[in-house]
């Protein structure tokens, strides 16, 4: 059996910019079925806990990733997330990676969110708005530092205490790279330059009810939940919205489905792939739920990168 990678070795295997260009040409092969990517399997536990089976497959390789969500860990001091992703050659079947399954989806879910700012924005941000302090408010915060090195970056949390730790840990990790600046009101009143805003949040209720408005592109990611949502009904209605996966957001998207959205005028990211960016020419909304289609990506990635070292 091979040896289980742990989170920093998980994230050495997976740098932001190949990342991005791997999650780039899974979304146009998993809209042109070159990718299999059959719906995620979900066994409830105890305590609202969950146990989450995921599998895709290419042409090159397969994944398969199995994970629990336990929403009261943290106050047992473990994480939320938990699991692995087993990489599999597909020619041989061989299993060549075992990745930390919570590493992965933190980078691959940020580094989808760095696809849809270069798909719709089209441009580095002028000024971030990051809503949300957990460990995808931080991975989005390392992925930004990656690609937009000295972009402003807005933190906007629950409480000043949970905003000021969340500084100090992306200070650490990240000494010379963006400069956090703690907006406690920066999601009800955005900066005027603010042209990307980004909720990672565990919240059920929005927590980001501004206007939509051209030149500022959204992106949701925190909410995977039917009956949860991080963006305000009005401006998800008003906004022209894409979508990550569009086979599970129909039963996963909360933030669509509280809104009750005509689901024809949702379309996937890959329909943006290539073309002119959106966001300049009227509001516009990326959700994102996560598909196994993106550990694939990752796995990708992960095996150029091991084989290089």
């Amino acid at each position: 059996m091979k040896e289980s990678l742990d989170p920093a070795a998980t994230a050495a295997l997976l740098p932001f910019p190949p990342l991005v260009a791997a999650l780039r040409r899974a979304v146009d092969e998993l809209a042109r079925g070159a990718i299999a990517c059959p719906p995620r399997q979900v066994q409830p536990l105890r305590n609202g806990a969950s146990l989450l089976s995921m599998v895709a497959s290419g042409e090159d390789v397969a994944v398969h990733k199995l994970i629990s969500v336990v929403p009261d860990n943290p106050a047992r001091g473990l994480p939320t997330i938990a699991g692995q992703v087993s990489v599999v050659d597909a020619e041989d079947g061989v299993i060549r990676l075992i990745l930390d399954g919570a590493t992965v989806t933190e980078r691959r879910t940020a580094a989808l969110s760095m696809l849809g700012v270069e798909t719709l924005l089209g441009r580095a941000p002028r000024r971030v708005l990051l809503v949300g302090t957990g460990v995808q408010a931080l991975s989005h915060a390392k992925a930004l530092a990656a690609l937009y090195p000295g972009v402003p970056l807005d933190i906007a949390g629950r409480s000043a205490e949970s905003v000021a730790r969340f500084c100090m840990e992306l200070g650490v990790l990240m000494p010379y790279a963006n400069r956090p600046r703690y907006a406690p009101a920066a999601a009800e009143r955005p900066h005027e330059d603010t042209d990307l805003v980004i909720t990672a949040t565990t919240s059920s209720e929005p927590v980001y009810t501004q206007p939509a408005r051209a030149g500022r592109l959204l992106i949701a990611v925190g909410s995977f939940k039917p009956h949860s949502a991080e963006i305000g009904a009005e401006t998800v209605r008003a906004s022209r919205i894409f979508v990550d996966d569009p086979h599970g957001v129909e039963h996963e998207a909360g933030d669509l489905i509280r809104a009750g959205v005509d689901w024809s005028r949702v379309a996937g990211l890959s329909t943006a792939l290539g073309g002119p960016a959106l966001a300049a020419t009227g509001p516009v909304l990326l959700k994102s739920v996560g598909c196994a289609a993106w550990d694939l990506a990752a796995a990708r990635v992960a095996l150029t990168q091991a084989s290089a070292r």
